[in-house]
């Protein structure tokens, strides 16, 4: 178990930088449950590793995009 000294915190910039999105989104997401935060006096931090498994979970799985590319090949 990691002790809090090897815990690395982030800002919210540099979480919605390691993210690619900007703050707004980065909020959105705290307050959906997407993405645990943590409040330290009047700050917002967020754990490094709690960014890595965030992106790690939003891995698409392959052939479940093609919605968004429809076979126009076929003749009607």
């Amino acid at each position: 178990m990691a002790s809090s000294s090897d815990i690395e915190w982030l800002s919210t910039q540099e979480a919605s930088r390691r993210l690619g999105i900007t703050t707004r989104t980065l909020y959105r997401f705290v307050d959906q449950g997407d993405l645990p935060a943590y409040r330290m006096g009047r700050v917002i931090r967020l754990k490094a590793t709690d960014i890595d498994s965030f992106i790690e979970g939003s891995r698409i799985e392959p052939g479940t995009l093609e919605h968004l590319y429809p076979d126009t090949s076929a003749k009607r």
